[in-house]
């Protein structure tokens, strides 16, 4: 830290380094951490003293070293002492998870959500709500929840969470987090983000993004989103709006009308409705399976689904050119159904981005497809949601209501 900093922000801030060291890389000595964090060893005892007291770290003997000799011990997160409940609001599904210090997945909950029934906010927190009760019912005794990370499909205001427009849900303005926290009544910190954003932050961190700076990632379900990643954060532009890519303009000339209004969208040219419609399916069929099978009708030689995924994968190499352009990025990571259409049109992808793209630009440009899968926007929700801790530990532990109480109702 700079000079002139009180011993009092120092000793936080380097607890909030330790910890974040031992979250995001896993159980490691107490020497590696005063190297890394360029500090002598008897004030890493300290910090870790400190945060094994509050109940987040503990230090034990690492398990299966396949060294001879006495091991160093390790500092470890206490998983299953400090958890957080990450939820991401689909369109066509709501899936929760009570997840650990360390990333440790430690329950889920998962329901789909037809079409045809309008997802109200209220009615949306109400199961999640739902969900919280049973994770919290079988949590383990004494263990404490310190956040709750939600990831929505739509422009999210930064930093209240405000959802502004989210067109495939057909939201405006809602204030979800209000609307959560008044059924949840757990006292914790409650962060909204867009689900692009938090599978860029969760690639980043856990994922296929790890090591790199500059990462894009491009969540595909029913709609389109990105997340960009820039110089190691998260780029959020004036209000939070920023990586909207989704809606950036790939066909103006004869594009096909998207849900925020406009025509030629990404989203509206490359998304699941537009692959669907092109393979001759029902565009209103939702979900992974459905986009899986084209894909794999293709694979078999149909060439209706042939050419579904080569109109589908020009139009995204058409975005994704573009994004290469203007953030030469060093890894660009195709989650949700994307990962499946990467798959299926590959070639057509990086043919379009060789075409329209600067060659210095993509010289050193990875593209890969998500290594979390259909985890990578529960992950994010849930580094949202620790967030708060992270940044101040013993603060949030001291604040952290001891017994939690159950909510009484999901409705």
């Amino acid at each position: 830290m700079k000079a002139g900093h009180s011993q009092e922000e120092i000793r936080r801030h380097n607890l909030s380094t330790l910890l974040r060291q031992v979250h995001i890389g896993g159980p490691v000595s107490r020497a590696v951490l005063a190297d890394r964090m360029g500090l002598n060893r008897s004030t890493i005892l300290g910090l870790v003293t400190e945060l094994t007291t509050a109940g987040l770290v503990l230090e034990e003997l690492p398990r299966d070293t396949g060294r001879a000799g006495r091991p160093s011990l390790v500092v470890r997160p206490e998983s299953a002492h400090t958890y957080v409940f990450a939820y991401d609001v689909g369109v066509d599904r709501l899936a929760a998870a009570r997840i650990g210090l360390g990333g440790v997945f430690l329950d889920r909950r998962e329901s789909a959500w037809p079409l045809d029934v309008p997802t109200e906010p209220g009615k949306v927190a109400g199961v999640l709500t739902g969900f919280a009760r049973q994770m919290l019912a079988a949590a383990e005794p004494g263990s404490r929840c310190v956040g709750v990370g939600v990831a929505v499909r739509g422009i999210v205001r930064h930093p209240d969470g405000l959802v502004r427009h989210a067109p495939n849900m057909g939201w405006t303005d809602q204030d979800f987090c209000a609307e959560l926290a008044g059924r949840l009544s757990l006292g914790v910190p409650i962060e909204v983000d867009n689900e692009a954003n938090l599978g860029a932050l969760a690639e980043h961190l856990r994922g296929a993004g790890v090591g790199h700076d500059n990462v894009v990632y491009l969540h595909g379900d029913i709609g389109i989103g990105g997340g960009l990643v820039t110089g190691g954060r998260l780029l959020r532009g004036t209000d939070g709006y920023g990586g909207e890519v989704g809606h950036m303009i790939v066909n103006p000339r004869d594009g096909s009308l998207c849900g925020c209004g406009a025509r030629g969208c990404l989203e509206a040219e490359a998304g699941e409705r537009a692959l669907l419609a092109a393979a001759g399916r029902d565009p209103q069929a939702t979900g992974q399976e459905v986009v899986r099978a084209v894909v794999c009708a293709a694979d078999r030689g149909d060439i209706v689904a042939r050419a579904a995924l080569h109109q589908v994968g020009d139009w995204l190499g058409v975005g994704v050119a573009n994004l290469v352009n203007v953030f030469n990025p060093s890894v660009v990571i195709f989650g949700g159904m994307l990962h499946d259409v990467f798959l299926g049109a590959a070639a057509q992808i990086r043919s379009r981005i060789n075409v329209s793209t600067l060659s210095a630009s993509r010289k050193n440009l990875r593209l890969r497809v998500s290594a979390l899968g259909d985890d990578a926007v529960l992950v994010g929700a849930a580094e949202l949601g620790f967030s708060a801790l992270l940044a101040d530990p013993l603060a949030i532990m001291a604040g952290a209501p001891g017994e939690q109480p159950v909510p009484a109702s999901s409705k």
